[in-house]
């Protein structure tokens, strides 16, 4: 089924598009690794041109061997930022996938919380991905915030909606998201917002620390270690590992990601395997030879339940309790 786009302004329905047009997928180069590890001083980003003070945070790494900066709270001035970026009338989207029961049990917190909490006074377009467009809440949204939904099909397992979700987001964003916003950030729907989720973000390429990997030893971090799947890693391979429920950046940079994964999940298919975390262990393959140009702390996607809350000072994004036994009975 192609995926099916609902353009709506506010909570009306404008139009249907059903344009799936084709991509190409650029041929990655790998990197060499290097396990050096030093400090930024003040690090200028890529796309947003704002300094980050990375010396204000002596107790975690706040920069890796290739010169992106982790941002962890107290590495920026949150007022700067605005006052930067005041003026250049930017357009943020969020997507976030909401397909059978996930869509009851966590979409509309995660909404609520996000116009609350996510670039607030911004322009920001929410893209829901659903296969039940009629039970997409109605919410009021503050001015200059817009929902669009996109219709998908669900699918017999949840590991599927896992590795198709980078399959519909990259046409999607070929179809329409990519001619309305600079900036794109893809979510999972199981989490909420609980702090300022501000300019600090935006990036050409944005990766996401995982909260149970930033504090392992790099030998334990679950990479995919199948010979026979694209997602391998192999030993001494990988920077960090990443979690696939944040992440983002401008739209050619996710457009390539989202490719990218997405062909991984085909050739595994091909090959008669799966990767070990779905959809995360292609983003993680994906991040070692395409480096990310900005790293987000923990902070911004913390499990409550950790007991372990080193470096952790405000928690942006919050994990939902997790009800897998209700939310993925066929999917």
């Amino acid at each position: 089924m192609k995926p099916e786009f609902l353009v709506t302004q506010g909570n009306k329905a404008l139009f249907h598009e059903t344009r799936v047009p084709e991509f190409a997928i650029p041929t990655p180069h790998k990197q060499a690794s290097s396990l050096q590890i030093f400090r930024c001083g003040r690090h200028t980003g890529w796309f947003t041109g704002f300094a980050l003070y990375c010396r204000s945070r002596q107790d975690v790494l706040t920069c890796t061997s290739w010169g992106a900066p982790i941002v962890w709270e107290g590495t920026f001035d949150p007022e700067i930022l605005q006052q930067k970026y005041g003026s250049q009338n930017l357009t943020v989207g969020l997507t976030v996938f909401a397909v059978g029961r996930y869509l009851d049990k966590y979409l509309e917190h995660f909404l609520v919380t996000a116009e609350e909490h996510f670039l607030v006074s911004w322009s920001v377009i929410y893209y829901v991905f659903t296969d039940r467009p009629d039970a997409v809440p109605k919410l009021h949204l503050a001015k200059r915030r817009h929902l669009r939904i996109v219709i998908v099909e669900n699918q017999k397992r949840w590991q599927d909606i896992s590795m198709m979700r980078m399959h519909w987001l990259s046409q999607a964003l070929d179809a329409t998201i990519c001619s309305e916003v600079q900036y794109i950030f893809c979510m999972d729907v199981d989490q909420f917002f609980a702090g300022a989720f501000g300019p600090e973000v935006l990036a050409e390429s944005v990766a996401m620390l995982h909260s149970y990997f930033y504090w392992w030893p790099h030998f334990l971090y679950s990479y995919d270690r199948n010979p026979q799947s694209a997602a391998f890693l192999g030993p001494g391979e990988g920077d960090f590992y990443y979690h696939a429920a944040v992440f983002g950046g401008t739209c050619p940079r996710v457009k390539n990601l989202t490719a990218s994964c997405f062909q991984g999940v085909l050739q595994d298919k091909k090959n008669g395997v799966e990767a070990l975390w779905h959809d995360e262990s292609h983003l993680n393959k994906y991040f070692w030879l395409h480096k990310p140009t900005k790293i987000l702390s923990p902070e911004y996607c913390w499990d409550e339940n950790l007991w372990l809350h080193w470096g952790i000072r405000v928690a942006k994004l919050l994990w939902a309790k997790k009800q897998y036994s209700v939310v993925r009975a066929n999917a």
